[in-house]
């Protein structure tokens, strides 16, 4: 990069002056990943301190049936298919319950498009849930998800939400985004949700109170100037209505468990390559200068391996995804060596390995416990970099 103007982006960072779409794509363009991280550490410093956040969480996905088949995706299976799996409410809810002991706090529901189940499975399903474990939040269902229930159920968004709500509902989750731009789009997703009723649905959810994560899929077909046009689409949606409390950047994964049954379910996989770890610590330092209205930015360590996780927090994420018991829509694609679990102690160990104080939090972002940082009397102890 152009040493005036490196100059000229570290001054319009340093002076809260917002960044352009050209901006963003010099950004990329840039082989200077110290310098780049060393600016987006310097933004989430200023937002966040010496904190990274985490939450104790389990994912439950109560059917991988879905009706689409989109050309990333591992995780989903056709009515009849030998693993394909629907869980009676009471299954879910017993794997729920059986992490209760663990002081958990939030359930990540997110399930493939049943093309059979009734509406009303849904909301029954959050109730009893929520009956179960009345202390934790549930955090349900994507925009894809949402308007699959408006098909089914003759319902409106609104309506829909509505009903979720009054079940227990505290936030949708963020996928379904991919990649917005339909020139990548249109080769990646086989389903009917695209920006504007993903854009659609997240307002509405806003506009009822609810607060919301947004993603991003990277590291497949698409290039940089379009994770560029993605982050600006939420950062203009951010801007009005003040709803998203965290960008995820989502890496794409290679198929390499399917490959064992012979089926490869990923059909990107033959003409692409999985992002590298400098790429990724490239796309977390470009989001975190580029999303501005967004309070937070965090690492998902089941998608990037736990030591570019850590990085990651060196690189402008300030949160590192939770527990996650069973994820299975990543550990059906990968098998590259995430565990499936981590314990609040793993995540405390790692947190200030990486030089930083942890904070656990809830799905709102209220702070639930604050623990010591690194010991800084020890001269081996993991520090930040200093801003």
């Amino acid at each position: 990069m152009d040493v005036g103007l490196k100059r000229e982006l570290e001054e319009k960072v340093r002076a809260g002056e917002r960044l352009t779409r050209e901006d963003g794509v010099a950004l990329y363009e840039s082989d200077d990943l110290a310098w780049l991280g060393g600016l987006a550490h310097e933004v989430r410093t200023r937002k966040n301190g010496d904190v990274v956040h985490f939450n104790v969480n389990r994912h439950l996905n109560m059917t991988n049936v879905c009706t689409a088949s989109c050309a990333y995706c591992s995780f989903q299976r056709k009515p009849g298919e030998k693993d394909a799996y629907t869980m009676r409410i009471e299954e879910a809810v017993k794997l729920a319950k059986a992490m209760e002991g663990e002081n958990l706090t939030e359930l990540h529901i997110v399930n493939g498009l049943h093309p059979n189940l009734p509406w009303r499975y849904y909301p029954r399903s959050l109730r009893e849930l929520k009956a179960a474990l009345p202390e934790v939040s549930l955090k349900a269902f994507t925009a894809t998800e949402i308007h699959h229930f408006e098909t089914i159920s003759g319902l409106s968004a609104s309506e829909i939400l509505d009903e979720l709500i009054d079940a227990g509902l505290e936030s949708l989750t963020g996928g379904g985004a991919e990649i917005f731009d339909w020139e990548v789009r249109q080769h990646i997703v086989d389903h009917r949700t695209h920006w504007e009723d993903w854009s659609r649905i997240h307002r509405l959810a806003h506009e009822k109170g609810l607060k919301t994560p947004c993603t991003m899929l990277y590291g497949h077909i698409e290039e940089p100037r379009h994770r560029v046009d993605h982050v600006l689409r939420l950062r203009e949606l951010q801007d009005e209505t003040g709803g998203f409390q965290v960008f995820i950047p989502l890496r794409y994964q290679h198929d390499f468990v399917d490959v064992k049954d012979g089926k490869v379910r990923n059909r990107l996989q033959a003409r692409t390559q999985m992002a590298t770890g400098a790429e990724a610590l490239k796309t977390f330092a470009v989001s975190r200068l580029l999303f501005d209205n967004v309070p937070h930015v965090k690492v998902f360590w089941v998608m990037h391996g736990v030591q570019t996780a850590q990085l990651a927090l060196q690189h402008g994420a300030d949160d590192m995804d939770g527990s996650v018991v069973e994820y299975k829509i990543t550990h059906d694609a990968d098998n590259y060596g995430t565990p499936n679990k981590l314990t609040r102690e793993d995540l405390l160990d790692l947190i200030r390995d990486a030089g930083f104080r942890p904070v656990e939090r809830n799905t709102r972002y209220e702070i639930i416990r604050e623990y010591d940082g690194p010991d800084a009397a020890r001269r081996e102890s993991p520090q930040p970099m200093r801003v």
